[in-house]
């Protein structure tokens, strides 16, 4: 399968951009250099660069014996623990591509991603969250018959155990994998509907991750505190565990983003830097004046996932006295960081500039004519880590893609002459109401100036005369009186906002509805709106 066209990939390889070395070799780098180094830490256990090298061998080797084959597909659900790593890292040595899923799928999900990658195996957990995922394995078998096999990370029940393919000594595999070839699938955000599948080379990917690192200034001294998912694009490259291991310092895996289960870690640990979704960020600066441990060791926050607002940018640096970057990319490619030499306005206000000089940005309108610096439209992209197709998904990559390979990524944005840029929103979270186009995400930005709300979320709901009308979802600040609904319109349009973007409806609830990685799912909150 050919991932770019000739000319795009010999200009990349020229550029230095691809070097032709497999994701798996920074850990073989670091366990040669430096064995003893420590690279993970799970709870108790603290695994060195030797050891994880060692146990990425034993998994290949055993993968292998199993009759898994350099190409093969094997799902790969499993929570933030040492064993992701260790077969994440197997998986990629022995050329075995995995299909990363989240902890948070279930049968639909799980089913549909064996069936589509047309996988050979599904490796979960036990127990996670107090759900049974070998329950989970058993009607993913019967929907699934063609699956081979599961393995299970702890008690196997009635499946194999992920033990027994470190049963075997240690073998050189004797078909690796080649940097341009299929690396693994990541997920599609899956907001309209099951997730696509997104194929990521060794080369394009460990682009987008070395250059990450370099960006954000790691090194052996970083300590990366995985907070989210770690199947996850934004934990995993941006620049993430995988940024964190090239770089040779060390990751510590929480088993959930809270600040209890974050807090901790990160006094204990010393922790330097991590990466969260807006919400999260924003549970944390408001968990940092009432906790009881020393975060002063957290150099660095990264946000990103969804749009952080610029006035929730300004409550997260005193409030957990750190940097606040910010982070705009995508599963498909394109990743974007505002800069240690950004000004304090920039870093508040825009969402980065792109990672490579070979990055190419446009901003185009419905008709997908360019328009200047400055104007708001559809933002497409293409460059050296940039997806060009979606896997087996012909009629939708005809949709996602322009005819030069541009991908039509979903987002609004604007351009600064900086060549930073700022998210509008995404296209449908557009309310067209009676022809007049409201971008939800600039409601949200005012709202969420109002001293009492803590976070909010604006949505359409079905209007006969207008088509649409305007729900503004609102979780308080805690201990902060509740303010009436027409004093909310009232501050939306004392800001100076048009009429017709005052929300028509202000619903307040204790949290919103999340994806499996915790972004808010404005879908589930749709559906949840208050019908006329």
């Amino acid at each position: 399968m050919s991932f770019w066209p000739e000319e795009f990939a010999a200009r990349y390889r020229a550029a230095g951009y691809w070097t032709g070395e497999p994701l798996d070799r920074m850990i073989r780098v670091h366990a040669a250099a430096d064995p003893a180094r420590i690279a993970l830490t799970d709870g108790d256990r603290h695994w060195s660069y030797a050891e994880l090298d060692r146990r990425a061998d034993l998994v290949a080797t055993g993968l292998l014996a199993r009759g898994l084959r350099r190409g093969d597909r094997v799902v790969l659900q499993l929570p933030n623990t040492a064993e992701f790593f260790e077969l994440f890292f197997g998986l990629l040595r022995a050329g075995v591509v995995p299909v990363m899923a989240l902890p948070a799928h279930r049968r639909a999900e799980i089913s549909y991603f064996c069936e589509f990658a047309g996988a050979r195996a599904l490796i979960v957990p036990d127990r996670h969250a107090g759900f049974d995922h070998r329950e989970l394995a058993a009607d993913v078998l019967a929907a699934v018959p063609a699956l081979g096999e599961v393995l299970v990370v702890g008690d196997p029940g009635p499946y194999t155990s992920v033990a027994e393919l470190r049963a075997a000594e240690a073998a050189p595999v004797q078909d690796p994998p080649r940097a341009d070839e299929l690396a693994f699938l990541q997920l599609s955000g899956g907001s309209t509907g099951l997730p696509k599948l997104i194929p990521r080379t060794h080369d394009d990917y460990l682009y987008s991750v070395r250059e990450s690192a370099v960006i954000c200034g790691l090194g052996p001294e970083t300590v990366y505190l995985c907070a989210l998912p770690a199947a996850h694009n934004f934990p995993l490259s941006s620049p993430g565990t995988l940024g964190t291991f090239h770089a040779g310092g060390r990751v510590v895996l929480a088993p959930n983003p809270s600040a209890d289960a974050a807090f901790p870690l990160i006094e204990r640990e010393r922790v330097t830097l991590t990466g969260l979704v807006p919400p999260v960020a924003l549970a944390w600066a408001d968990a940092a004046a009432q906790a009881p441990h020393d975060l002063s060791s957290l150099e660095l926050l990264q946000v990103g996932g969804a749009k952080l607002s610029a006035e929730g940018a300004r409550r997260l640096g005193p409030a957990l006295g750190c940097r606040v970057q910010q982070v705009f990319g995508m599963a498909e490619g394109l990743v974007n960081y505002t800069r240690p030499e950004d000004d304090e306005q920039t870093v508040l206000t825009t969402q980065g500039r792109p990672i490579s000089p070979d990055d190419e940005i446009r901003i185009v309108d419905d008709h997908d004519h360019d328009l200047p610096d400055g104007a708001t439209g559809h933002l497409l992209t293409r460059g050296p880590y940039t997806i060009r197709g979606y896997w087996r998904a012909p009629e939708h990559n005809a949709e996602a893609f322009t005819s030069q390979g541009f991908y039509r990524t979903g987002d609004v944005v604007r351009r600064t002459p900086t060549g930073h840029l700022v998210v509008e929103g995404r296209a449908k979270d557009q309310i067209n109401r009676g022809g007049e186009k409201v971008a939800a995400e600039e409601v949200e930005n005012v709202l969420l100036a109002h001293p009492a709300i803590h976070d909010a979320s604006v949505v359409a709901t079905p209007d006969a005369y207008l088509g649409e009308r305007s729900c503004a979802y609102v979780i308080l600040r805690e201990g902060a009186e509740r303010p009436r609904a027409a004093e909310l319109r009232a501050f939306v349009r004392q800001a100076g906002l048009a009429d017709f973007k005052v929300p028509d409806k202000v619903e307040f609830v204790t949290a919103f509805p999340q994806t499996g990685i915790g972004k808010v799912s404005k879908k589930d909150l749709r559906a949840t709106t208050p019908q006329p």
